[in-house]
């Protein structure tokens, strides 16, 4: 394979991933914990964007049980995000393994 078709293959990457992140970015994913008390939605970039939580988990006398939840959720809607982006970038990077340019 020459240098110019190697050249040529890497800007069409460029230019897919760039689609795939902008897509990401309109894709959500969302993360519920404890029966639904708290849910977390997050962009397929790994933003979040909103979290819920139902009036009957807030307790002050138990705030540490809510802030637990809200770090689960937290925590499995970065995992879920992640997932996402693997995927669909799954494509990408193993057309660059093929090219020897393994990430």
């Amino acid at each position: 394979m020459n240098i110019n078709a190697i050249m040529k293959q890497a800007k069409q990457m460029q230019s897919k991933m760039m689609q795939i992140q902008e897509k990401l970015a309109e894709e959500t994913v969302e993360a519920s914990v404890g029966g639904g008390m708290v849910n977390a939605t997050f962009t397929g970039q790994g933003n979040i964007v909103n979290i819920k939580i139902d009036p009957e988990v807030i307790n002050p006398d138990d705030k540490e049980m809510l802030e637990d939840l809200i770090v689960s959720a937290v925590s499995e809607g970065i995992k879920k995000s992640r997932e996402l982006m693997s995927q669909r970038m799954g494509g990408i990077t193993g057309a660059l393994g093929s090219m020897g340019m393994g990430m």
